[in-house]
Parts: structure tokens; C-alpha cells; sequence
């Protein structure tokens, strides 16, 4: 109850008042909702029948897996599912009205399980594979799972309508579906299919539409929610015409065209500050662009010039590998999925889609060439484009985004690489950063495709508080924490209070050397200040990095600096130095560490504090090393430290 009380002091917080008012509003609007709207069914007369959104495709040669992995945990998409079971813990929620329900314990299991299942990501399976076979089976179960979801979920009651976004995913989903089936065709010969359309799917469609547009993020929340729920708004209502769809999808494309530019900054990069986000994100404006140029409803030439600056940091974050730094909240999320293969490289895809639209050859070169998830967006005529598109060759070079403080030291040969990312950039996007971490002045490491010095990942949103707290936490980062106090104040598993604030002192860009030097304000109340400069000494392969503690006042301060070591990597210790070694691919690096400094080697550490852990995925974790320095001083100081790629 405490700790409820607490989170909801720190939110209210986050507000402005104008927020206040507004949240005031809802929850009048809620109390509304809950007696006179609740279990609402919605009539669904079409003004017109949907055409196909996309080209016909052929999916008579795609892979389908033979189990659907919901994080840990298999589903089987043959047999009936309970829509409100975590079926990782086996708790289940209520059906009460969603807006009561509580998710930040888990009291009724973890709502991110029971969330990713109703995404219903899954469902594309069943009919590509009632394509592939004309086996009715799948299209029995196919209508059976929709069926059992409107008959265990009425509007408003349980877990999956709590939140706006899932509504939305489903809905593109469902798209999908229908385009994989040609079900308006379908229903022409099938009876039985055609009553289940006009009495379950429609009837559905109909009120996560209604539902979609009456529940939009505001405020502190309008994060990427809000651009899912406009994608998906967008996108259903240029398929399915109701009487209200044309007022939908002004208001979706509206909202669309606003957020492309407010959530990301002039060089195309989110200002979330959760680089896995970025592919989840994108595909929701790339989807709805391609749809709006299909339907004639077509998104500005601004939009347009944005959406092609995300694809260009796509670009530049990418290694050779295709691995992408890894700073801020990650948890596997999809817009959709048409390509089940697990080795799917979505980053890798969008710059395939990227380079059709915008016939780049450099983003062809880091692309996934032609693959499924393209060839149905774009058909044969993209097929085509894409290979008219030029081979190029392009030995890459550092690139520094000094007004996002996204940093990318590069150097790139033929098969070799060598990538430093230097994370100076703020926390997170509006005033709770929901999704950012406190690592300000971090660094990540890729040596040839295979991350050395990494960023510890996430693991967990709103269940295993203690988790949650490490993985978001500074100490869980490759930079320094003051006085075992994160950068900035938590005040929940989605909500950061004080934020600090980061300055970039100065940077060079040379032949010879990269540097940038930059700091944060996030020690203030500390009296202390971090400093970090990083060198990379192009012609030496290596990097200097200082970190400079500055003490405003005589006190003692407590300095803590760990170095997260991937996995793959053995680590081998000198008197002086520590050797970091990979074999896939094979690379050697020197770690020489400040001798003002005794580190220990510490690995998969739970007392007296979590530490040495790295989660590569979603409610995934495992022990790593971590080179960990402790020490106090009572001045300023400098500790130099050295990374020379052998």
C-alpha cells in the first residue's frame, strides 16, 4: 500500500496542471464508462466492402515455426486459450472493469504476458497456413480463437482493455489477417466464414475502433502509445468503412503527421531514448505511409523527409552484424510480425523498406535484402525497385549527433569494425521519461558484429520491482554512480523524477583522432560533477577515456565504476590490465584500468547489491562479468582508462 502511495505521489508529480484537469476529467469520464458503457456492443453495417490493401503474394514457400514463444513460454496457437492467463505463472486476471485493475504487482501475474499473447501476433500463422494447405482446420481455429476473445473480453472488462496500445496492435494485426485471407472474397463463398464476420470480426473491429479513438495518451503518457494508437486508427479506418471511418482516419492522419515530428528529433532520432523502440516505432509510420500513398490519402513531404532521417540513424547505429546499442528499455516489441523466422532482423528490414521508398543505395547495404516482410508490403514492383537499386561500397566513419547526444565512433574495413557509442543524451521523452535509463556518459563496445563492453539491458517492466530498479539503474550502466545514487530520482518502474540534464563541452572529428567531451548535472545535490572525455585514437585502435569527478565542497564522495562485460567474451586478468577476448567473431582487446583503482571481477552478484547480470531480452536474464572500481575521494580527480583493440 505504501509503495502504491508512493508511486502515485511521484506521478501526480510528473503533472502539469493542466494534466491535473484533464485526468480529472477521465476519471469522471471512467465512473461513466464503468455503469452505463461496460459489455457495449457496437452495430457494424460496412458503407462499403474493404478492398486489398496490398499485392498478392505467395505464401506457399514461408517458414512457419513450429512453436510461437510468448517470452519464455510456448503457446499453442491450436488449442483454446484463456485471453486473461499469464501463462508463465499460471495466475489469471479478473474480468472487472479494466480501469480498477491493478498491474504494477503481481498479484494476478504479469500483464505483459497476457498482453503480448492478445496481440494475437500469432494468428497470421494459422492463415498462412490455411493458405498454404486449404486445410479448413486452420480456419475453424482461426474463428474459434476471435470468437472465444469476443466472448471473454466485452468492452471494457479485464486486462486487455486497460491499455490503448494493445488495442491498436490487434487491429493492425488483424489487417494482416484479412489481407492473408482475401476475406472479403472469402465470405462470398464461404457461409459459415461470412457469419463470423458480420457477428464476431466486424463487431470487434468496430469497437477497438470506437475504443481507439475515445482512449487517445495524453500529456505525460503520449509517448509511443499515442503513435500506435493513431497508426492503428489510421489503418483500420482506411480498411473497414463505417459511417465514422473518414472522420478516424482524418484525425488518425493528423495526429500522425504531428507526432513524427514531436517525438523525434530534427535528425530523425526518438527522443524516448530506447533504441529498441526505434524499429517498433517506425513500423507504424512506415506502415501507415504506405497505406495512405495506397488509399490516395498521402502523408506531407515533411513527413515524408522525417521518416527517411529515422531510417538514416537506423543506418548509422547499426553495426556490421546488424546489433544496435542497446540504451534504454527494451522488450521485444512488434508492430507485426510476417517473418517468423527467429533469426529476423527487423532494423535490418525497415532499411530494406527504407531503401525502396527512398531508392538509397546505403540503406540497401545494411539491409535484409528482399525479404518476406517486404515482398508483402511492396509486392513485385518493390521486388523490382529494390533490385534496380545500385551496389555501393561505403567504408563508414564516426558520426556525431551533438544535439541528441547520440555519439558513434567508427572505424570500418572491408570485414573489420570497430564501434564506440557514447551516450550523452538526456533521459528520456516529456516529464516521467518512461522509458530511459540512467545512464548518462555511458558507452557500449562492438568489435567486429560482436558487442564487447555492453549495456546491461532490461529485463522486466512492472513486476520484480528490485529487478527493475538494477536494470534502469546507473550502477547497471558503463558509467559512474555517485554516493550508490542513480543520476536521476525513481519513482516507479515507468516514472523518473529529476531529471538531469547533459552538456557536450567539446568534440572533435579528424582523420587521426575523435573526441568529444561532455558532462551531466545529475550529482548536484551530491556537490559533485562527472566528467567524461573519450579518445579515439583512429590510427592506434585505441580509446582513452577520463572521467573527471570535480567535489564542490570538502566531502568525502563515494565513486563506483563498473564495466559490463558481454557473456561471449573471456576475460583474462594481469596485474595490470585485463585481456577481453571473443571468438565469434574473433577479436582481442587490452582493458588497462587507472592504477589509482583496485577493481575485482564480479560476476552474477545478488548480495549485498544486484550486480553482473545482463538481460538480452525480455524477462530473459543471466550472470555476466563485470569489471567493478570502488574508491572514495575528497577532491577533484581524474582516472584515466585505456581500450586498445589488438
Amino acid at each position: 500500500m505504501l509503495k502504491n502511495f508512493k508511486w502515485y505521489f511521484s506521478r501526480l508529480k510528473s503533472m502539469s496542471f493542466t494534466e491535473l484537469l484533464y485526468r480529472s476529467t477521465k476519471s469522471l469520464i471512467s465512473f461513466f464508462e464503468k455503469y452505463f458503457i461496460l459489455g457495449r456492443s457496437f452495430k457494424t453495417n460496412l458503407t462499403k466492402n474493404p478492398n486489398k490493401t496490398f499485392n498478392e503474394f505467395d505464401f506457399s514457400s514461408v517458414v512457419i515455426p513450429s512453436k510461437f514463444l510468448i517470452f519464455n513460454s510456448e503457446l499453442d496457437v491450436m488449442m483454446p486459450i484463456n485471453w486473461h492467463l499469464d501463462i508463465n505463472s499460471g495466475l489469471e486476471y479478473p474480468k472487472i472493469f479494466s480501469k480498477n485493475l491493478d498491474i504494477k504487482t503481481l498479484r494476478f501475474g504479469s500483464a505483459k504476458y497476457i498482453w503480448e499473447i492478445n496481440r494475437m501476433q500469432f494468428l497470421p500463422i494459422l492463415c498462412i497456413k490455411f493458405i498454404q494447405t486449404k486445410d479448413t482446420f486452420y480456419l475453424k481455429t482461426f474463428s474459434e480463437h476471435l470468437s472465444s476473445w469476443k466472448e471473454q473480453n466485452p468492452y471494457f472488462i479485464g486486462i486487455n482493455w486497460y491499455s490503448n496500445i494493445e488495442v491498436n496492435i490487434r487491429l493492425i494485426n488483424w489487417l494482416f489477417c484479412w489481407e492473408i485471407l482475401d476475406a472479403g472474397n472469402l465470405m462470398s463463398n464461404d457461409l459459415d466464414f461470412k457469419r463470423f464476420i458480420e457477428n464476431v470480426w466486424l463487431p470487434l473491429i468496430k469497437e477497438h475502433c470506437v475504443y481507439s479513438y475515445n482512449n487517445p495518451s495524453k500529456f505525460s503518457s503520449a509517448n509511443n502509445h499515442l503513435i500506435s494508437e493513431y497508426a492503428g486508427l489510421f489503418i483500420a479506418s482506411s480498411k473497414w468503412k463505417f459511417k465514422e471511418s473518414e472522420k478516424w482516419l482524418a484525425y488518425a492522419h493528423k495526429g500522425l503527421e504531428r507526432e513524427i515530428i514531436k517525438q523525434h528529433s530534427k535528425n530523425g532520432i526518438n527522443k524516448e531514448e530506447a533504441a529498441e523502440y526505434i524499429q517498433f516505432i517506425t513500423d507504424f509510420f512506415l506502415l501507415s505511409f504506405i497505406i495512405g500513398e495506397r488509399i490516395s490519402k498521402p502523408f506531407s513531404e515533411q513527413f515524408k523527409q522525417q521518416l527517411y532521417k529515422i531510417f538514416c540513424y537506423i543506418y548509422d547505429i547499426l553495426d556490421c552484424s546488424g546489433n544496435f546499442p542497446k540504451y534504454g528499455d527494451e522488450d521485444d516489441g512488434k508492430c507485426f510480425i510476417i517473418d517468423f523466422d527467429e533469426k529476423f532482423n527487423n532494423f535490418k528490414s525497415l532499411l530494406t523498406s527504407g531503401a525502396i521508398i527512398f531508392n538509397d543505395p546505403l540503406l540497401k547495404l545494411k539491409s535484409n535484402g528482399f525479404d518476406i516482410k517486404n515482398h508483402f508490403l511492396f509486392g513485385n514492383p518493390g521486388k523490382m525497385s529494390f533490385e534496380l537499386i545500385p551496389e555501393v561500397r561505403n567504408n563508414e566513419s564516426s558520426r556525431f549527433y551533438k544535439e541528441e547526444g547520440h555519439f558513434i565512433f567508427r572505424k570500418k574495413s572491408k570485414s573489420e569494425e570497430i564501434l564506440l557509442h557514447f551516450d550523452a543524451a538526456p533521459l528520456g521523452f516529456l516529464s516521467i521519461a518512461a522509458h530511459g535509463h540512467a545512464d548518462a556518459l555511458s558507452f557500449i563496445l562492438h568489435i567486429n558484429g560482436q558487442p564487447i563492453f555492453i549495456d546491461s539491458g532490461t529485463y522486466t517492466y512492472h513486476t520484480e520491482p528490485e529487478w527493475r530498479r538494477y536494470f534502469i539503474g546507473t550502477l547497471a550502466h558503463n558509467t559512474i554512480r555517485i554516493n550508490e545514487k542513480d543520476q536521476a530520482v525513481n519513482g516507479g518502474p515507468t516514472l523518473w523524477g529529476n531529471h538531469y540534464k547533459t552538456k557536450i563541452i567539446d568534440l572533435k572529428l579528424s582523420e587521426e583522432i575523435d573526441r568529444v567531451i561532455a558532462t551531466h548535472n545529475g550529482y548536484l545535490k551530491e556537490d559533485a560533477e562527472h566528467i567524461r572525455e573519450i579518445i579515439f585514437m583512429r590510427l592506434r585502435n585505441e580509446f582513452h577515456i577520463l572521467d573527471t569527478i570535480v567535489v564542490r565542497k570538502n566531502r568525502i564522495i563515494q565513486i563506483e565504476i563498473p564495466f559490463h562485460i558481454h557473456p561471449n567474451v573471456e576475460i583474462k586478468r594481469t596485474r595490470t590490465n585485463f585481456y577481453l577476448n571473443s571468438k565469434n567473431p574473433l577479436s582481442k582487446t587490452e582493458f588497462y584500468i587507472d592504477e589509482k583503482l583496485d577493481p575485482v571481477l564480479i560476476k552474477g552478484q545478488l548480495e549485498p547489491r544486484i550486480l553482473g547480470w545482463y538481460s538480452n531480452s525480455f524477462l530473459k536474464k543471466e550472470a555476466t562479468n563485470t569489471i567493478y572500481c570502488k574508491t572514495q575521494i575528497e577532491c577533484t580527480t581524474t582516472f584515466r582508462f585505456i581500450i586498445k583493440i589488438i
